[in-house]
């Protein structure tokens, strides 16, 4: 165990990175966590509606700070200055995709899936087609996205834990290890206590806190280094003659295909992921939906804009300061490394080491809130949408926060154990689980809220046919990585067509025709169905504890046909 620890640490450690223990920042993140399992405690649920939707009593400001620190992960705080810096034009594939998401979530969804008014992203597959089936592959699909959308939270929250607690490994586990392990413990530890009502009001904290050390380690380094003084969203530009040719040449490291892959599987990836749709189902009304969307756009917008600015900062600094020389060639910057570049730049612009830890802070907050979003989103599946519905259809609500708790401590089990050994950078494994959530989730929540004719059989071809071609690439892509000393894809023409970072663009055409086909040739609907799709784009208001189907059928249930 200690020699397949030490390998590890030496391939995980980031370059350049002081990893020791410092104090002042050490108490700073700690006084952090105990926050967030203080905030915990005081709205710990008492009843499913507060584990699930947070009572639905969520305001517009609060929720969009809730969806900005939600969306803003480590992968977005860490891991888009990381993928800009190590790929260059590439990464802004990232920034066009995640943020363009969001625009189609305003125009298409948000008010729509609110006034359906369901628990989880489950409850409306199951419900709008009227099937148990449904319900099940996307409880399913929901926890897979879960899972492995928080193997980057985990690998983000450890990386910058070695720079502030050092390397700590106990038990034959490396410090990077032993930070995986210790993060995950804090963030399974309140989300057991608190559910989506807790979650939230510790989504407003870590927003403020996420925002503000981003900003202000950007405007400081910016600064003091004499990089830009007003606006460094801007004046990063005339660095960029000084970064090398993979900042200024479009597509100098990647195909204009993979760029639009990329991109397409993460607009779609944004519209099907369970734990962004389910904040719609927290607030009073569809018009708070819409609203707390275009705040959380601009909360996310604010450190969205200054990514690349820190990413040409940080890369600079990296070439002045670094052993290796430079950002790229031989060995060049490592992608644990580049995963900190936010924390490095402000070390390697000799800030105090308080403010150092400020920094890091903010990445860690950024990654505990969407993991508590993500777990929030997994454990509901399981409780509210297997267990519940499909096998204990009389479980009173203490069983069911039983279950939801036991399944968020599954999935930081699981997380946990396949962060000990990564198989990619954070951006990267948060892509694949986009490109899951777009291939078998966003073509079900489009044509069942704008398409009243799509069916039960429709809906069970097409999510199926959404994830055989969301497999395929990540076991000719991921598997080799495990199984292979190269590390390269088992079929290099497939990865190139069909890129597991970025499937969604095959995919989903694929199974828009396969739904719509198999629905056309196949019953309609009932019209009790119908009448709710309708219902979903009526401009009458409803009530902040009412949902579609309750206009429609005064209360009652449309049951499952199989």
């Amino acid at each position: 165990m200690t020699g397949t620890a030490t390998v590890l640490q030496s391939e995980l450690l980031p370059q350049g990175m002081d990893v020791s223990f410092k104090l002042a920042p050490a108490i700073l993140v700690l006084g952090m966590l105990g926050t967030f399992l203080l905030i915990g405690f005081v709205f710990r649920v008492a009843d499913t509606e507060d584990m699930w939707v947070a009572g639905r009593s969520i305001g517009n400001i609060e929720n969009g700070m809730a969806i900005g620190a939600n969306w803003m992960s480590a992968a977005s705080y860490l891991g888009m200055a990381a993928l800009i810096a190590l790929s260059g034009f590439y990464g802004l594939a990232f920034v066009v995709g995640w943020t363009t998401g969001y625009f189609i979530l305003l125009i298409f969804m948000a008010a729509q899936m609110r006034r359906f008014g369901k628990y989880t992203a489950p409850d409306f597959v199951g419900d709008r087609f009227n099937s148990d089936s449904a319900r099940a592959i996307a409880a399913i699909t929901t926890f897979l996205i879960a899972f492995v959308y928080a193997i980057g939270q985990a690998r983000g929250m450890a990386l910058v834990g070695l720079y502030i607690f050092g390397d700590l490994g106990f038990a034959g586990f490396s410090g990077y290890q032993a930070m995986v392990i210790f993060m995950m413990t804090i963030t399974v530890g309140y989300l057991t206590l608190s559910g989506m009502l807790g979650a939230t009001k510790n989504m407003a904290v870590q927003y403020v806190i996420l925002i503000s050390a981003f900003l202000a380690g950007m405007y400081v380094v910016g600064w003091t280094q004499g990089y830009s003084t007003v606006l460094p969203q801007i004046e990063y530009g005339m660095l960029l003659s000084e970064l090398g040719n993979e900042f200024t040449e479009p597509f100098a490291n990647s195909s204009p295909y993979l760029w639009i892959a990329t991109c397409f599987s993460l607009v779609v990836g944004t519209c099907g992921l369970p734990h962004v749709l389910v904040r719609f189902y927290t607030v009073e009304n569809e018009r708070t939906a819409r609203w707390s969307t275009v705040t959380g756009l601009f909360f996310i917008c604010l450190l969205y804009l200054g990514a690349p600015a820190y990413t040409a900062f940080g890369t600079r600094l990296y070439d002045l300061n670094s052993a290796t020389g430079t950002t790229y060639g031989d060995p060049g910057m490592s992608g644990s490394t580049a995963d900190v570049l936010v924390v490095i730049a402000a070390q390697f612009a000799n800030l105090p080491q308080w403010f150092v830890g400020l920094v890091a802070a903010g990445g860690i907050a950024a990654a505990i809130a969407t993991t508590a979003g993500l777990f929030i989103t997994g454990s509901s599946a399981v409780s509210h949408d297997i267990y519940t519905n499909l096998i204990n259809e009389d479980a009173t609500q203490r069983q069911q926060i039983l279950v939801g708790r036991l399944g968020i401590i599954a999935l930081g089990v699981l997380t946990t154990l396949a962060a000990l050994d990564p198989a990619a950078p954070i951006a990267a494994l948060v892509s694949y689980a986009f490109s899951l959530a777009g291939a078998v989730l966003f073509p079900m929540f489009f044509l069942g809220l704008w398409w009243e004719n799509t069916n039960r059989e429709g809906a069970l071809a097409g999510m199926l046919t959404g994830l055989t071609i969301w497999v395929i690439p990540m076991i000719n892509e991921v598997v080799p990585t495990y199984t292979t000393s190269t590390g390269d894809p088992f079929v290099p023409v497939l990865a190139q067509w069909v890129p597991a970072i970025g499937s969604a663009l095959i995919a989903v055409p694929i199974v828009f025709a396969v739904t719509i086909g198999v629905s056309a040739m196949t019953d309609e609907p009932p019209i009790e169905t119908k009448r709710v799709v309708r219902q979903c784009h009526s401009p009458e208001p409803i009530g902040q504890q009412q949902a579609a189907e309750d206009v429609v059928t005064d209360g009652g249930e449309t049951p499952a046909d199989d």
